[in-house]
């Protein structure tokens, strides 16, 4: 995108918002860079130019607007529409694996040499692993030091940093003022109107999307769906217990019509970075939903759906093994039936955890904890019972990784080999714990009855062909599809 010059500038002097995060203007006259829709008035042509990242911008001596705050636009939409490894590194930098374990660790999972990767993300990105990972650095900084009271150095730490001289002066290039400069800038300009009231403990944020969102399938399926202990549905936020790198947090997430107000009480706050990742990535904020509704609108049987209430995202997880499990407990049995058995691991598996307001009480079991199960005690029939702990066997041994980062189709391929894993559990799988974009599930009965009432082929073979139109999107149609019914996925709690 940010080759396209004059497409590029095109964006910038419309002020299109549509364009944030896909690509950043540095104006080589102020030193300084914007996002597409900045507020300012755009710079002369002849002084812009367009960089891919806000990395690549820092690295190249530019600092990030003070209006328009460039470093909080949503991230670009391209690395969740693909599985290479470019794509596949950004998620992982973005979840803090470049700070946890270093490039040559982000190059193992990747399985390339650390001098590849960093080969591939500059001609893509114009910025290496290290780079990539400081820029995020700096923005969960920012974070804290404008709507956190902690001290500086704890600031510092909860961001990654190896030292305040190292947090203080890479602030500084960033943002050109201090951190404390920030905290009394955000302290005179006082709390937003809509902001939450700070409660000790918790860190407020908002998370922001590309409009349209339309929240009614997205919170409408976590709520439905969610497993008690675990995850909840309250005073018209969905919450739930995150497992997390360096402790454990609860999570309570509010769909508003400009952005989600994102609640965290966090046991380490070295884990914000990542909580916010994974919370952007369970809610699908970084999808282009213009693109993908301009497509599925071109299909004349979809286009009543798309119109009547554009921008549904996929409902992701936080946690792929995890929906992994419960795809199996919700193999050919109702949305509650699946809950309850979810329900009983928890109680006997889950490891306890502390919930500020008291409605959550787990975290869902891990692999680990689910390996000695005694597979007698689920009251599930015999072959479910084989493929359940043949599949929790698998990931606790680590011959099956699932997570965000993994290739969609070495993953399927895996899956496709364990007993009692056909085509609808491996498809929801690789759409909301992998993130393909373009799963497909043309066998499941709710797709099946959509699509015959609105006059497509109901057969799965016949709507698979009659899906190529739709791709990569295939993923959204079916939740465009699933919206045909009045299964409580489909609205928000009330």
């Amino acid at each position: 995108m940010h080759t396209d010059t004059e497409r590029c500038v095109r964006a910038v002097q419309s002020k299109d918002a549509r364009f944030d995060g896909w690509f950043f203007t540095a104006v080589l006259t102020t030193r300084i860079y914007c996002r597409p829709s900045c507020p300012a008035v755009p710079p002369k042509v002849e002084n812009m130019t367009f960089l891919p990242s806000a990395a690549a911008c820092q690295q190249a001596g530019f600092r990030a607007c003070k209006r328009c705050r460039p470093d909080t636009s949503p991230g670009s939409p391209e690395w969740n529409a693909r599985a290479d490894a470019v794509a596949r590194a950004m998620r992982l930098i973005q979840d803090g694996v470049v700070d946890r374990e270093g490039v040559p660790g982000l190059a193992t999972r990747l399985g390339y040499s650390a001098r590849q990767v960093e080969r591939q993300l500059n001609a893509e990105l114009g910025a290496g692993p290290l780079a990539l990972a400081r820029a995020q650095r700096a923005q969960t900084a920012r974070l804290l030091i404008e709507t956190s009271e902690l001290p500086m150095g704890d600031v510092a730490f909860a961001a990654g940093f190896a030292s305040i001289r190292t947090f203080n002066d890479t602030v500084r290039e960033v943002f050109a003022l201090s951190p404390s400069e920030l905290r009394e800038r955000a302290a005179k300009a006082g709390p937003s109107r809509n902001a939450p009231p700070r409660i000790p403990g918790t860190i407020s944020l908002r998370l922001p999307f590309r409009a349209p969102l339309n929240p009614d399938n997205l919170f409408g399926h976590l709520a439905a769906t969610a497993v008690p202990g675990v995850e909840e549905w309250r005073d018209g936020a969905y919450r739930r217990t995150l497992r997390l790198p360096y402790g454990t947090g609860v999570v309570a997430l509010t769909p508003q019509p400009d952005h989600i107000g994102c609640r965290l009480a966090l046991t380490d706050l070295r884990d914000l970075t990542i909580a916010i990742s994974r919370c952007r990535w369970m809610l699908d904020l970084d999808a282009d939903p213009e693109a993908v509704d301009e497509q599925l609108r071109a299909d004349p049987l979809l286009a009543p759906l798309v119109n009547k209430a554009p921008g549904r995202r996929v409902p992701r997880t936080v946690d792929a093994p995890e929906f992994a499990v419960r795809a199996v407990l919700g193999q050919q049995v109702s949305t509650a039936a699946a809950r309850t058995h979810a329900a009983r691991l928890v109680t006997a598996h889950g490891e306890p955890i502390e919930d500020p307001l008291g409605g959550l009480t787990h975290l869902f079991p891990s692999p680990q904890a689910l390996a000695g199960l005694d597979p007698q005690t689920l009251a599930l029939p015999r072959s479910r019972r084989a493929t359940l702990t043949t599949l929790v066997s698998a990931l606790a041994d680590g011959s099956l990784a699932l997570g965000f980062d993994s290739d969609w189709e070495s993953a399927r391929a895996q899956l496709s080999e364990l007993p009692g894993f056909g085509p609808w559990t491996t498809e929801v799988i690789a759409m909301r714990a992998l993130g393909d974009p373009d799963a497909f599930l043309p066998s499941d009965l709710g797709i099946r009855r959509a699509a015959q009432g609105l006059g497509l082929p109901s057969t799965p073979s016949a709507l698979t062909a009659r899906a190529a139109a739709w791709r990569p999107w295939r993923a959204y149609a079916v939740q465009y599809l699933w919206a045909t019914d009045s299964h409580p996925i489909n609205h928000l709690p009330v």
